[in-house]
């Protein structure tokens, strides 16, 4: 038994964090495909921006997810 514990601790510490997915660098791309990672990296700023918003704002985990669409929506309607 006290071997499983310590596998079970080994693998858990061997293990890598989870990382968030990084930002989209449009001259890393194709040129054919490169118009589409610039919006996406225009995306990905505004959502990390209205993340930060919500972390600031300190929204509940349950409220997130209707905060952050809110929020987009309101940055995509200034646009």
């Amino acid at each position: 038994m006290k071997q499983v514990i310590i596998f079970a601790a080994v693998a858990l510490l061997a293990m890598a964090p989870a990382r968030s997915q990084g930002l989209v660098d449009p001259s890393k791309v194709a040129p054919e495909y490169r118009e589409a990672a610039e919006k996406r990296r225009a995306e990905q700023i505004r959502q990390r921006e209205c993340a930060l918003k919500a972390d600031l704002a300190k929204v509940l985990l349950r409220d997130r997810t209707d905060y952050l669409n809110h929020c987009l929506d309101a940055m995509a309607a200034k646009q």
